[in-house]
């Protein structure tokens, strides 16, 4: 019975965010207006970044990977919620929920190693600014960003294979709107101790390996601008790296919370998901601009000229 229980189980019912026909619209609505707005959002970050010369800036390189991720984590989550929200059948099938659960896990451990990655970058700039040009060399950012796609999808290689080989019994209802791992174990029959013992590990040795990089950059910042006299320029050292530890705020909590904590069913998992997988890339693009001088002066630049373009097609066409 157990081996015919095992072979049956090719897919999941996702039981998403509400089962309340009136509330999954309006889900829905809101969602999709998240994910239009997110994909916006981050895909302007990537073309001011871009047309700019003033941005080609090491701060800027890595501003634009991340933009470029929260588009790919939002794209690997939000799509799906959405079918599901108009589906009357919430299933997904096994292997594309471990490949979801695969993406998740490869991106958002990316995200981690960039956002270190980044503070390094402040730290250089507002430590050592004369040297910072030296520091921040381009050779050594488009390592920093290699290797955080590298280790990031390591991350998920390890974990993920060891997944593919639980067996789930009659237990296939996921009690979230996405597969991830902790909301995996608890419907497998296998002995998933090691698989849980990996995912700790590795969330451990990387989240909180990267957590010190990022500590110990900021007590380095916060010990320089305190030396410094005037208030002005404490408040011009802090505002660049503002946004940096916002985003690091958003993201991190949730993230930790989430893989750290066993999973229970608790509304607060899907609050934690929803928070770094949907919430920040949303606001991300919103912190780095409204933030941001030169973010602001590139977007102004970029629309003069869009208007400049458009006057000069009209007065061809005279």
């Amino acid at each position: 019975m157990a081996l015919r229980n095992h072979s049956t189980i090719t897919e999941f019912i996702l039981l998403g965010l509400s089962a309340d026909p009136e509330v999954q619209a309006l889900l829905f609505v809101l969602f999709l207006g998240i994910y239009l707005l997110t994909m916006m959002g981050n895909l302007t970050m990537l073309l001011v970044i871009r047309a700019d010369s003033q941005l080609h800036t090491p701060m800027y390189y890595f501003l634009s990977h991340l933009s470029f991720l929260d588009l790919c984590f939002s794209s690997v989550t939000v799509p799906k919620l959405l079918e599901n929200l108009l589906s009357e059948r919430k299933i997904i099938s096994k292997e594309g929920c471990l490949i979801q659960a695969f993406f998740v896990f490869a991106i958002g451990g990316t995200e981690i190693f960039l956002l270190s990655a980044m503070a390094y970058d402040r730290y250089a700039a507002i430590c050592h600014p004369l040297l910072y040009g030296q520091m921040m060399s381009s050779q050594l950012c488009v390592r920093l960003v290699w290797a955080s796609w590298s280790l990031g999808f390591l991350d998920a290689v390890i974990n993920i294979p060891l997944a593919m080989n639980l067996n789930f019994c009659e237990a296939h209802t996921i009690s979230h709107y996405s597969c991830e791992l902790p909301s995996l174990f608890p419907l497998s029959c296998s002995d998933v101790f090691s698989n849980v013992t990996v995912l700790i590990a590795s969330t451990l040795l990387h989240g909180f390996g990267t957590f010190f990089l990022i500590f110990f950059s900021y007590a380095r910042i916060a010990t320089t601008i305190l030396s410094i006299s005037s208030t002005t320029g404490r408040s011009k050292a802090f505002s660049t790296c503002s946004s940096h530890l916002t985003t690091v705020s958003f993201f991190y909590g949730s993230a930790f919370l989430r893989y750290l904590v066993p999973t229970s069913g608790s509304p607060l998992e899907l609050i934690f998901s929803i928070q770094y997988g949907t919430v920040t890339p949303l606001v991300n693009p919103l912190i780095y601009s409204l933030k941001n001088k030169e973010v602001k002066a590139a977007l102004r630049r970029m629309l003069e000229k869009c208007l400049q373009w458009h006057k000069y097609q009209a007065t061809k066409r005279r």
